[in-house]
């Protein structure tokens, strides 16, 4: 492709502007919140209700109580001090909160963050609500269930704060309510002695009467006199007035509990068979549990089905807590250790690996049992079955354990973001199909682009799936702001986790990156955007129902592609000194309105992106064209692209004008070149470059071959033009 003087003179002054932008970059310090200064904003009373002043701050932690007359009645802390989650900004969101002596939360303020989905997003005051909605979590109840014992609620569009939000409140209560004993919690005892691991030489095959002599196996028994005791006390009196009928001697379960996955336990109580098939079941770093039992309320349930969960059972170490899938489990047939009893249900649990679970710590299986008080309501009641594997099975490895805070972060931090990932793995799946079927199309894309007909309903089938699945449904629509997070992350501390918070995000910029290499900006501005998807679909509507097409003069229209890059660059520099700001001026992008936040905003903004997309009823694409910062960035790296797809003939342009008449962006030179840097790769060019009936090269191929037939010649070459593609 012929570059002109003016258009080398551009990128040189880009490159250099950009270049500038990245050494102020590197020169900015990064900024560190703490407690005292957050603590002059607020009143004690917001913390505490009836407080009157605050303490001074401890030094052994930084927590300040909090004072009512002179007495404590409370303690409060700012979550970033104890745990670095960070959100979507990849900065900490810093939340004061204060609790009770008795462990329980009395009192959350957001004071600082710099989330652009609530800066120029979701209301201010839905996020202060949702904060505020934690007072009265009772910590003791979290540490019981792995700080999963509330319920979180979800703000659409801003589902990655909320969940950061949520971990950093839990997370660090805990740890401030462990560290100064509060409700009973006491701190967490880090072994002095040398770490220990699981003995896999010892292979030793015991009876039943051995393993459950020496707590290699575990049992929790309880009769039919005991449940309805602990129902009673309970304080329901529907509850206490629907017994367990029977002789309160009487088995209500007489539940076992052993971990097979120790070589030794797994032999004595599966056999060389089935432990050889439990050891091909189990990948690395996995441990497994048997769970057998016998009366009259079974641990599985009568409402469990396959592919789900079971929800009578959950094993718990720490704070942490794995409940079992119907993927992690098996049934078991018989127990084979000599002198066994016959248990009514015998299963295998698996612990996945991402868990944290360690074989060698004590843990305990919690037992969910529940009674039914009116036609569809229950009431429940748990009881708790410990474990601690003998020592006989391990051995010291090492020197004497040491806790490290960082790690024991960071493993946090991966804990949030693997939890995400498998929430959303529908979603995952949905777009990975979306990918791969896209990424077939291009490498195929003669084969795809054949028939005319069929590729625009393909073309429109999948637009709609990137609106309404990638873009409403999900949120998942890339931004600037994104890349101004990133430069961001890049000055303070670079780190994976605050970008694997999105999934959906972070699977598309992977393969913006990917297609970046082999096909320019156009794969995701052309196919995965949703904005520009509801765009070109209201432009289609449009055409169908009759509204003119302006198509500006080539001049005046090359000539306005310079302004989305002068506008990424403005944001870009702004971003190096105020990245609030920058995302503030960010909203030249229509995205969140349009997509994230589905047009429920104020009326200012909705009427911009009104204004946008009335433009766009009358020339296709309007925003992508010409003020489209995200393209604009993208299509800088895209420079770099390894691969020219896209087919000429060596009469495009030289004179047919075909292509660059019908080119829905105008990203075809009238010289028959196509700019890579507009060209969205919708294939439009493709679809012409094989059409019988618009392409002049191949009719007059067509018209040759007819008139040789019907001449009754065989050729001895067949005519056909040269190709070219686009530089």
């Amino acid at each position: 492709m012929r570059i002109s003087p003016r258009t080398g003179r551009w990128k040189r002054l880009t490159a250099a502007v950009l270049t500038g932008f990245l050494l102020l970059f590197a020169a900015i310090p990064a900024r560190a919140a703490e407690l005292p200064r957050f603590l002059k904003e607020l009143s004690p009373g917001d913390l505490v209700p009836g407080a009157t002043a605050f303490g001074p701050l401890r030094e052994e932690v930084p927590v300040a109580p909090v004072l009512k007359d002179g007495a404590t009645v409370g303690y409060a802390y700012l979550t970033s001090d104890f745990v670095g989650t960070t959100g979507y900004s990849g900065k900490p969101i810093h939340v004061v909160a204060a609790m009770s002596p008795d462990a329980v939360l009395t009192g959350i303020r957001l004071v600082d963050h710099a989330e652009p989905i609530v800066l120029v997003g979701i209301p201010q005051a839905k996020m202060t609500r949702l904060v505020e909605g934690y007072a009265g979590v009772d910590l003791k109840v979290e540490a019981a269930a792995g700080g999963s014992a509330h319920d979180l609620d979800i703000i659409s569009g801003a589902t990655v704060t909320v969940m950061v939000i949520d971990d950093s409140i839990i997370r660090a209560g805990l740890k401030v309510a462990r560290a100064l004993g509060l409700g009973g919690l006491a701190p967490e005892v880090r072994s002095t002695g040398p770490a220990r691991a699981i003995d896999r030489e010892m292979r030793a095959v015991e009876d039943w009467g051995t393993l459950a002599g020496d707590g290699t196996i575990r049992r929790l028994t309880i009769d039919v006199g005991q449940v309805n005791r602990a129902f009673a006390e309970q304080g329901d009196p529907r509850a206490a007035a629907r017994p367990e009928r029977g002789p309160e001697t009487d088995a209500f379960i007489d539940m076992a509990v052993a971990q097979v996955s120790v070589p030794s336990v797994g032999l004595s109580l599966l056999g060389q068979q089935e432990y050889a098939n439990l050891e091909a079941w189990l990948q690395e770093g996995e441990h497994a549990i048997l769970v057998a039992a016998r009366g009259r309320y079974s641990f599985k349930g009568s409402g469990y089905v396959r592919g789900g969960i079971f929800d009578r059972i959950q094993l718990i170490q720490g704070d942490r807590s794995v409940r079992f899938f119907d993927k992690q489990h098996r049934r078991l047939g018989e127990i084979a250790a000599d002198g066994a009893p016959a248990f009514t249900e015998i299963d295998l649990f698996r612990i996945p690996a991402d868990a944290g679970f360690d074989p060698t710590q004590p843990w305990r299986l919690q037992l969910l049992v529940q009674r039914a008080v009116g036609p569809v309501e229950k009431t429940f009641l748990t009881f708790d079955l410990g474990y601690r594997l003998p020592d006989r099975y391990t051995t010291p490895v090492g020197a004497p354990a040491a806790f490290d805070a960082a790690t024991g972060e960071a493993e946090a931090k991966a804990a949030l973001w693997q939890r995400i990932w498998r929430d959303r793995q529908v979603e995952i799946a949905g777009l990975a199909v979306m990918l791969t079927v896209l990424t077939g199309a291009f490498f195929f894309q003669m084969q795809a682009t054949r028939n005319e007909r069929a590729f625009f309903w393909f073309r429109m089938t999948f637009l709609t799936f990137t609106l309404v699945f990638i873009g409403w449904y999900a949120n998942a629509q890339l931004s600037v702001v994104n890349l101004m997070a990133l430069a961001g992350a890049l000055k303070s501390g670079f780190s994976w986790d605050a970008f694997l918070l999105d999934p959906l995000v972070f699977i598309l910029w992977f393969s913006v990156a990917a297609a970046l290499i082999f096909w320019g900006r156009g794969a995701y501005c052309g196919w995965l955007c949703p904005f520009g998807a509801l765009q070109e679909l209201t432009n289609r509507i449009a055409q169908a129902l009759g509204v003119p097409q302006l198509r500006l003069p080539w001049g005046l229209h090359e000539r306005l592609w310079p302004l989305k890059y002068i506008i990424f660059l403005v944001l870009f520099g702004v971003s190096l000194a105020s990245i609030p700001l920058a995302e503030t001026l960010a909203e030249v992008e229509p995205f969140k309105t349009a997509i994230v936040l589905k047009f429920a905003r104020a009326w200012p903004f909705v009427a911009f992106v009104v204004v946008l997309l009335l433009a766009g009823l009358f020339i296709e694409r309007f925003y992508c064209r010409y003020l489209c910062p995200l393209g604009a960035a993208l299509a800088i790296p895209a420079r770099m692209r390894m691969f020219d797809w896209l087919k000429r003939y060596h009469e495009c342009g030289h004179p047919c004008q075909t292509c660059s008449n019908e080119c829905p962006v105008q990203a075809i030179h009238p010289t028959g070149e196509i700019a890579p840097n507009e060209c969205i790769n919708c294939l439009h060019c493709q679809v012409l470059y094989q059409s019988k009936a618009k392409c002049p090269v191949v009719i007059r191929q067509v018209k040759r071959r007819e008139a040789l037939a019907k001449s009754g010649l065989a050729p001895t070459e067949t005519p056909k033009a040269k190709e070219k593609s686009h530089a």
